[in-house]
């Protein structure tokens, strides 16, 4: 399985981050992705804060959205349209989009707190 996450840093932009989140919902159904990809909020609160040890009082307010690509060994090209295709797109060029490929370093990490998100 080819797996990824883009983390996208909207700031305090909760409107910008709703519109990408729907933006990316959009494309999940129209193009029938079901849960190849998967879109999280990370507002900072309390609790993720606790968890990372690195999170600091000024990324409590911030809002990220993650999205989660999960495609098979299979849909390499798939994969890698979607990585290029979701930070090109204007609503989300602007939030410093940060690109975690399964075997990067800070992947596990991200991982485990994409699937403690609600």
């Amino acid at each position: 399985m080819a797996h990824s996450l883009l983390i996208f840093d909207f700031g305090s932009n909760e409107e910008a981050a709703q519109q990408a989140r729907h933006k990316v919902e959009g494309w999940k159904q129209g193009f029938r992705l079901g849960t190849k990809l998967m879109v999280k909020f990370d507002r900072g609160d309390e609790k993720a804060a606790e968890n990372d040890g690195k999170a600091d009082a000024a990324r409590k307010d911030a809002v990220l959205v993650m999205v989660r690509l999960d495609f098979s060994d299979h849909e390499k090209l798939s994969h890698q349209r979607w990585l290029d295709r979701i930070p090109s797109e204007a609503l989300f060029r602007d939030a410093r989009p940060k690109i975690l490929r399964q075997g990067d370093p800070e992947f596990a990490d991200a991982a485990k707190r994409f699937d403690a998100l609600d």
